[in-house]
């Protein structure tokens, strides 16, 4: 596996943004809005994955580490 780049209040950060997007697929999903709670349920995941395995492609590509904050 990749070497970690994601840490301190950026991981934190990423983790509740995934629980709030959760919360926003769900209702999305619930209000028949399927293309908004299915964006957001990506996002969730992508989110979630970050903060979990504390690493992103995208910091990655551009030199990013916040694992010193």
């Amino acid at each position: 596996m990749a070497d970690t780049n994601v840490g301190g209040r950026d991981r934190l950060v990423r983790a509740l943004l995934a629980a709030v997007l959760t919360v926003v697929a769900i209702s999305s999903l619930r209000n028949g809005k399927q293309k908004a709670g299915l964006l957001a349920g990506l996002g969730a995941v992508g989110l979630g994955f970050n903060a979990t395995t504390c690493f992103c492609g995208l910091n990655q590509a551009l030199g990013i580490d916040t694992t010193d904050e």
